[in-house]
């Protein structure tokens, strides 16, 4: 609109439409323009003056206007340089603009990391140290440079290593790493798109052994964020028994220092039978079972995605955080 203004009042010599004076002007040539039956305009600049059609036969005279009414005119070879100059500018502008975004969301990925640190996955997270995640996350989504993740299913796939979740459900199963002789060692989901399949699953170590559960399921595409789930099986694996049993040399129990040095023999002897025990379930297939229930179908919306780092949300409110399996960010 603005550009329509400056054209509307853009400087214009009017022009007489009586006869022509017969003297000699240093003008250029003169365009007479005629039209008894229909008004009549001609342009001047970028204005255009129209006559009244009342008028028999008027006579225009078009002239040029010199440099001290108009102003000089600009070459437009002089102009380019100043557009490109404004057009390099811009582009300076955007590159800057783009490292510190990258800049920015680093930083904002290790201090979400580092907020992790002894809570557990989230179990043993409190208030304000929730909340703190909560904001971060929420900055990370605001900048997220993957918008519809479902759109870019490659990015997705490998093994996903979860660092946090506010997943109450799965707060019982954490607990159970807090048990003297059980250790939950990682929880993790892997992702197929070409197959559009997920495995989640939860590896636990003992003293003696390790072993898995797992469920399979698939997904489907809803939205360029959301994918729906369903659960298809459950797979406990094959306990996979230490075949080197490692004592320490002394124990603290109520206050005491207990030696277990002359257990040492009794633990060697049994060594050989547990190694051989181990090979025999090793080598036995993993329990599996059907999952068909109406619980086993759920969706997850994905907020933020790039190479290493993937936050998603579920139906019940709760919040994902998980590394994507050698990335930095797995260190400590």
């Amino acid at each position: 609109m603005s550009t329509i203004s400056q054209l509307i009042h853009f400087p214009c010599t009017s022009l007489s439409s009586n006869p022509p004076q017969h003297r000699f002007s240093p003008r250029p040539a003169v365009l007479a323009v005629a039209s008894p039956g229909i008004a009549s305009g001609v342009a001047c600049g970028s204005r255009i003056q129209f006559c009244d059609p009342g008028r028999a036969r008027p006579v225009f005279r078009v002239r040029a206007a010199e440099d001290g009414e108009w102003g000089p005119e600009k070459d437009e070879d002089e102009e380019e340089p100043a557009n490109e100059a404004g057009g390099g500018a811009a582009v300076a502008v955007a590159e800057e603009e783009l490292p510190k975004e990258v800049s920015e969301i680093a930083g904002l990925k290790k201090k979400l990391v580092g907020s992790f640190y002894g809570t557990d996955r989230g179990l043993r997270a409190t208030s304000e140290t929730r909340a703190e995640i909560v904001e971060l996350i929420t900055q990370l989504e605001a900048k997220n440079p993957t918008p519809a993740p479902t759109e870019a299913l490659t990015m997705l796939n490998g093994k996903w290593i979860l660092a946090y979740t506010s997943f109450a459900p799965l707060f019982p199963l954490l607990a159970r790493g807090t048990l003297p002789l059980v250790k939950v060692e990682e929880i993790s989901q892997t992702i197929d798109s070409e197959n559009f399949t997920a495995q989640n699953c939860v590896l636990f170590s003992g003293p003696l052994a390790t072993t898995s559960f797992s469920t399979n399921a698939k997904f489907e595409v809803r939205s360029p964020k959301r994918v729906q789930i369903k659960f298809e099986e459950g797979i406990i694996g094959t306990p996979q028994l230490t075949d080197s049993i490692v004592l320490p040399e002394n124990v603290e129990f109520l206050g005491q220092k207990i030696d277990l040095a002359p257990f040492k023999g009794l633990i060697n002897s049994v060594q050989d039978t547990a190694s051989s025990v181990a090979k025999t379930i090793s080598s036995q297939p993993p329990i599996k079972f059907s999952l068909s229930n109406s619980n086993a179908e759920s969706w997850l919306l994905t907020t933020y995605l790039d190479e290493e780092l993937r936050i998603s949300r579920g139906d019940g409110g709760s919040v994902f955080v998980l590394i994507k399996e050698g990335s930095s960010l797995l260190s400590p």
